[in-house]
């Protein structure tokens, strides 16, 4: 009863009913924390409960403090035994250096000891670290296993609590492998949490491997969007991307406002880089294989402001926290739609507001149509520039209407795009170096469009029957009346189809020069051609001028169809007889009512399932998303391969980013690999320092620099048969109190017994005269404590 009442009131409020302890209690109210976020809400009463869970929210949502305010909970206060007790792995440098400054703030008024591990800090640094018997580790997987194959002794059998922070990312890099050995150097007693923003199919297997009954924590709300975010679609060719580019960030964006690039490879990065740096612009850059230390100013710049602009891979879409951003670009259309969530997730937080302006190509048109069906959201193409001349207040009104309920996709306006690419050009062929980058560039994009995955079939064939869009409202007044005009002269001319063939053309030129060619039999077949099938061509313009007078005469018939819907269903699903519109359906939408709530889906995703029943890791199969490396070789390994198993006999598939390559080295965050055997690095600090990483079965609050309890005395002095220790007749310097009173108390005792063989030997004592051998060592004579039974001593 005490249970289900204490489980009743943790139910309701804020912080103040998860029945936190004092030191931490303090600490989350001193950081500003008010009410938990939703993804708290959820998670906190399990973790401190005890089971495992796997949790997925956006980024920005608060899942670092749903892990480390349990953590801190659990932990309570320093631990003297050997052994880290808990343990967080993060895919980055930055977010693990980023979740320590986390834990040291929420741990400030507690004794626990943290420590962090990362790629390109000295190895030697972190052996003096580990050696103060830290409470919580925090590191990258590579790091962490560097530290396991180095340090003699060291073991992870004491850990209660793991963490792997953004996991999806951690998959996606390769650490797959290292993940799992890292799992086999844990008890099986732990408990194990995921936090992610995506689910990768190898994470999914991954969470139904290594955790005990997980409860799958779903706030799926980034599969829509935030309200306060604006959607800007502008379509164009590949090769004007660099120009529209250029135009957002010196006309249309304020410069006091900070925006996000998302591009597709580093080799975008890279080539925009040196391309903006050229025109005056100043930005920060991030991609995978970057330098930690100049990833890390970069980063540094941007957050204080000293740059506006960042331009990254996937790398940054998740897991840092920028704040105040304004706006994001999507250079390349991301392939899928959670993808998209998660960039633009990045702006448009806590109650801001902010704008996101992605270039779409017309390869990539059916990944837009993907992405609103995802998010159950209508796409309007902008009227053409006829349309919007013909009747401008109503155009208007549409369009503002349409920008209130979905999202309108329009062209962005050649009159800019040419200036621009002109200056481009020529910067570009100028420089040696752009050339270089343009063309590497080219490549990577070419084997990107090779990498990624197809959209589905539906919105391929969707694509190619949606109407030709306009220009982008919110571009429109850029453009001048003059511009405008020669934008509608250039619809025309693309709307225009010409009845004759080139060649066609070609002959009729050359038979008004009273030439002969070959092309004239090519007139004559085309001419009969024309007569045989002209009956169905003009059935075709007739129905489509039908289809267009009903269209106009009954758009609310248009309304409900979904944009770039093929022609036949739109056919089929409305008639024009007499003027009147024959209904379309049985029901009487306004009496009827329907059994499927209208925000199930909403509801549906803010979920706990799992925890003992199969429902859990079984719909962890619906959130599968992966990402595409930003790198070519990474793009290589992606792609599926199969392995020869000599114990099967028979070829296996691997997944993306799995191994069986047993080469004994290990992958660190930034790619590189280094052996995993043990180099000697731990043992020749040791030996320098005099210092040792406390091992399973120490004391480990005490001294740090090696002097263990044990050691010392008789025993630290006494020669063993057999078994020669190095060093051993080295007079060691660094002892603790007691080590240094057993000393002297030894070495006061042959002192002592050095003067008294000495006075036996004056006094002439017989050598074989009746002795006892005392505690300690110590030798008696027969005759009593502190007196000779020789006659000469008397």
């Amino acid at each position: 009863m005490r249970e289900k009442k204490k489980a009743k009131v943790n139910k309701s409020g804020g912080f103040e009913s998860l029945g936190l302890s004092l030191p931490v209690y303090r600490a989350v109210k001193k950081k500003g924390y008010q009410v938990p976020t939703p993804i708290q809400r959820k998670t906190l009463p399990l973790v401190m409960a005890g089971h495992d869970v796997v949790a997925m929210a956006r980024t920005g949502s608060g899942k670092t403090a749903a892990f480390l305010v349990p953590m801190l909970e659990k932990l309570k206060a320093h631990s003297t035994k050997a052994g880290a007790r808990a343990i967080i792995l993060s895919p980055t440098r930055e977010l693990a250096l980023q979740t320590f400054k986390f834990c040291k703030e929420l741990g400030c008024y507690t004794d626990l000891r943290a420590t962090v591990l990362v790629g390109g800090d000295s190895m030697e640094a972190q052996f003096e670290e580990l050696s103060k018997n830290p409470d919580i580790i925090i590191a990258t997987p590579g790091r962490l296993m560097h530290h396991l194959s180095e340090v003699e002794g060291m073991s992870l059998r004491t850990v209660e609590y793991a963490v792997f922070d953004e996991a999806d990312r951690l998959f996606e890099m390769g650490f797959a492998d290292q993940l799992r050995q890292i799992l086999t150097h844990m008890s099986e007693t732990r408990q194990t949490l995921l936090f992610s923003a995506t689910l990768p199919r190898m994470l999914a297997d991954f969470a139904k491997a290594g955790l005990r009954d997980p409860h799958l924590v779903r706030l799926d709300t980034e599969t829509k969007i935030s309200p306060d975010l604006k959607l800007a679609i502008f379509t164009l060719r590949n090769d004007e991307k660099p120009a529209a580019l250029l135009y957002l960030i010196r006309d249309l964006i304020p410069q006091d406002q900070q925006t996000i690039i998302f591009v597709s490879t580093k080799h975008h990065v890279e080539f925009l880089n040196e391309l903006l740096k050229s025109e005056g612009i100043n930005l920060s850059v991030v991609y995978g294989a970057m330098d930690q230390a100049a990833r890390n100013i970069h980063i540094a710049k941007f957050r204080a402001r000293k740059t506006m602009l960042l331009l990254v891979t996937d790398v940054a879409a998740r897991g840092i926290d920028i704040p105040l951003l304004d706006n994001v670009i999507n250079y390349d259309f991301p392939p899928k739609p959670k993808l998209f969530v998660h960039r633009v997730g990045r702006a448009a937080r806590a109650g801001r507001t902010g704008t996101s302006f992605s270039f779409v190509t017309s390869d990539e048109m059916p990944f837009l149509l993907d992405l609103h069906l995802f998010l159950s959201r209508p796409i309007k193409a902008a009227p053409s520039e006829e349309e919007f001349e013909d009747n401008r207040d109503k155009t208007q009104e549409t369009m503002d209407e349409a920008n209130a309920r979905g999202t309108v996709y329009g062209r962005f306006p050649q009159a800019i795009l040419d200036l621009h690419m002109d200056r481009l050009r020529e910067v570009i062929n100028h420089g040696n170096e752009l050339v270089a980058l343009h063309k590497a560039c080219s490549n990577a994009f070419r084997l990107y469009a090779k990498t990624r995955p197809a959209a589905s079939f539906e919105s391929c064939k969707r694509a190619k029957a949606l109407p030709r869009e306009g220009l982008h409202p919110m571009l429109r007044s850029a453009v001048k009346a003059a511009e405008a005009d020669v934008a509608a002269f250039a619809e025309r001319v693309r709307a225009y189809r010409p009845r004759q063939t080139v060649l066609e053309s070609e002959a009729e030129a050359a038979k008004g020069k009273n030439k002969k060619t070959i092309l004239a039999d090519v007139v004559e077949v085309m001419k009969r051609k024309r007569q045989v099938h002209e009956h169905v061509i003009v059935a075709a313009q007739q129905k489509e001028a039908t289809l267009k007078a009903a269209k106009q005469s009954f758009p609310e018939l248009e309304e409900e169809e979904p944009p770039g819907a093929d022609l036949p269903s739109r056919k089929r699903r409305k008639s024009v007889e007499g003027g009147k519109k024959k209904p379309l359906s049985y029901r009487d939408e306004e009496f009827y009512i329907s059994g499927i709530p209208t925000n199930r889906n909403f509801e549906a995703g803010l979920s706990v399932e799992g925890g003992g029943d199969k429902s859990g890791p079984s719909r962890m199969d619906t959130e599968v998303l992966d990402l595409i490396a930003d790198d070519a070789a990474g793009q290589q390994k992606q792609k599926s391969t199969y392995h020869w198993d000599k114990k099967g006999k028979k070829y296996v598939k691997l997944n993306r980013g799995e191994t069986v390559s047993a080469s004994g080295k290990i992958k660190t965050e930034s790619g590189a690999k280094v052996n995993a055997g043990n180099r000697g690095m731990y043992k020749r600090w040791k030996e320098r320092t005099h210092m040792k990483v406390t091992t399973l079965g120490e004391e480990g609050g005490g001294d740090s620099r090696g002097g263990s309890s044990d050691r010392g005395g008789a025993q630290a002095g006494r020669k063993r048969k057999g078994a020669p220790v190095a060093n051993a007749d080295a007079k060691n310097e660094l002892r603790g109190v007691e080590e240094v009173r057993k000393h002297r108390q030894k070495k006061a005792m042959k002192s002592k017994l050095a003067k008294k063989g000495k006075d036996q030997k004056k006094g002439g004592s017989k050598p074989g005269g009746p002795r006892k051998v005392g505690k300690g060592g110590s030798f008696k004579s027969g005759g009593g404590k502190g007196k000779s039974s020789g006659k000469g001593r008397r």
